[in-house]
């Protein structure tokens, strides 16, 4: 539960340190004086987005900070998810400064709003002075009826079925869709494979038959250089001239005797006999390349044209040979969904049907929790109307189940009679504001006992009653206030008079600025505070008197 509240420059107030009790609490005060700045505070440091208008005038940032004690087990599990130290205490800070920027602490540890929002959002549950209207929607009907149902393991179940439905049904429909397109990506498909694989293009082949033209084409070159060389060094008969080869020869051998008589010519004569085996090794291989340079006389035209070939393959498709090998394969795969797409739809539509079965049966089981949740939920309603002096409501509900959804085969909408004989209606054609606030209050009464968060705040839930329901209100959030610690903004004395701790907002105004404090009333600040809410200003012994018997009757 929320046991301290600290604000510093939070619009009008200036600085202020509340400190809630157990039970019920009421905060009461002038109109404007700052009750709704407590709920924005509150708001803000649950990791709720906020502005720079809630900074106060002239200060360079605000500050919040809150303690809670008693955190529930739910909260605990999301703080250590979150790499936070859980104990059964919690501090929270929140920072916003003047340029709308600001931060966030859990237990002194930084955090982002998201991750306070996510962490927080089993700690405190804030109805609004306009929730009541939101009940005159009934969208909102459903979600109401679920949380009293607490059935959302079903929900959950029902739901990952009719996900998967939905997704066996897209894919059976992508399938299933443009015929007329896919036959025509079909021929496609098939005129490409059966084009490249015509081509037989292999990874290196370009390269090798490029080498090849240039060689073909500088033939005449290469073969004079080669001859030259052969002829360097294997000599001329015709004109008598020694090669190379033999003069080394010849030299080898002379070395070779003139080492046999100085061993220090032995490695000199060695290198030069290597020189002459590798002059002889380099002629013959040179004479082999020389037989090896006879041409087709076609050979240079079919390169060229196989060249010619890859090169229109290459511009049709804007890619280079590795590319166009694997748009092949990737087209044959393709080629290969698509033709296997029939079995694949026919599978598919199985699947469909059996899972639609399925979550046909989950959709059931989620209504009938639906409709039982209501039989129990409208008689704790009529109970704690009649209490709140509606007697003689009657409550019925309006359902129709409906081609599978996100949230299951129904449509409901409440209906409401508030005068016998008369037929049920929707709440928005027969409610007034103030049976409105009433019929929002008992759903929540309901809904408390079967919420596990330990705070609420109503926020003058009140408005439009007086009178007798005004008190009935105030003792049903007394009641409620036995499980769950409850805040109240009120205007009405009647309701304020079941308080366990009264907190009174009061708003000053000193050297031309405007300052709120926050006052925690003994009992007989309270008969004033009560006092003045009967009677404005003119507080009177007999207003007093009234005061003092509300609260001594209501306790």
């Amino acid at each position: 539960m929320l046991t301290d509240l600290k604000i510093e420059n939070v619009a009008v107030i200036e600085k202020a340190e509340v400190r809630f009790a157990p039970g019920f609490n009421v905060l009461t005060g002038e109109t404007g004086a700052g009750k709704s700045i407590l709920i924005d505070s509150i708001n803000a440091i649950l990791g709720n987005r906020t502005s720079r208008e809630l900074v106060r005038s002239g200060a360079r940032k605000a500050c919040i900070w809150a303690t809670f004690e008693s955190v529930p087990e739910s909260v605990k599990a999301r703080l250590r998810h979150c790499g936070y130290e859980a104990s059964d205490d919690l501090l929270l800070y929140r920072e916003i400064n003047a340029e709308g920027k600001g931060s966030c602490r859990i237990n002194g540890m930084p955090a982002t709003a998201t991750v306070v929002r996510d962490i927080c959002s089993g700690l405190i549950a804030i109805h609004g002075q306009h929730d009541s209207q939101s009940l005159t929607n009934p969208a909102t009907h459903l979600s109401l009826l679920d949380q009293y149902a607490q059935n959302s393991n079903l929900r959950r179940a029902y739901h990952d079925l009719y996900r998967e439905v939905v997704k066996v049904k897209r894919e059976a429909d992508a399938l299933t869709a443009n015929e007329a397109d896919k036959q025509r990506r079909i021929a496609q498909l098939t005129e490409e494979i059966e084009e490249l694989d015509a081509a037989s293009l292999t990874a290196d082949e370009e390269e090798t038959l490029n080498d090849r033209k240039r060689v073909i084409v500088h033939a005449q070159n290469i073969l004079e250089g080669i001859t030259a060389a052969y002829t360097a060094l294997s000599g001329n008969e015709e004109n008598d001239m020694a090669g190379a080869a033999d003069l080394l020869g010849g030299a080898s051998t002379s070395l070779a005797e003139s080492a046999r008589m100085d061993e220090n010519l032995a490695q000199l004569s060695e290198r030069l006999s290597d020189l002459y085996y590798s002059a002889r090794d380099l002629t013959t291989e040179l004479a082999d390349r020389l037989d090896g340079y006879t041409f087709d006389g076609d050979e240079l035209d079919r390169i060229e044209s196989r060249l010619d070939q890859i090169y229109r393959l290459k511009r049709k498709y804007g890619c280079e040979v590795a590319d166009l090998l694997a748009r092949r394969e990737a087209d044959a795969a393709e080629l290969e969904t698509y033709q296997s797409s029939s079995q694949r739809i026919e599978e598919l539509n199985r699947r469909k049907q059996q899972l639609f079965r399925q979550a046909r049966q989950a959709a059931e089981q989620l209504t009938q929790s639906r409709l039982k949740a209501f039989d129990d939920m409208n008689q704790q309603m009529l109970a704690a109307l009649a209490f709140l002096n509606m007697p003689g409501i009657r409550f019925t509900l309006k359902h129709q189940r409906g081609p599978l959804a996100s949230a299951g085969q129904d449509t409901v909408e409440f209906l409401i009679s508030t005068n016998p004989g008369e037929d049920p209606k929707p709440l928005a054609k027969i409610a007034s504001g103030g049976e409105l606030s009433r019929i929002m209050l008992a759903f929540k009464s309901a809904l408390a006992d079967r919420d596990a968060i330990p705070t609420i705040i109503y926020d003058e839930i009140d408005t439009g009653v007086s009178g007798l329901a005004a008190g009935r209100i105030g003792n049903l959030l007394h009641d409620t206030a036995a499980g769950h610690q409850v805040l109240c903004i009120t205007h009405t004395p009647q309701v304020a008079a079941f308080a366990d701790n009264q907190l009174l907002i009061q708003k000053n105004v000193r050297d031309g600025r405007t300052y709120t404090q926050i006052h925690t009333l003994d009992m007989e600040g309270r008969v004033h505070a009560l006092a003045a809410m009967i009677s404005g200003d003119n507080v009177t012994d007999l207003s007093l008197a009234n005061a003092r018997e509300m609260i001594e009757k209501s306790q």
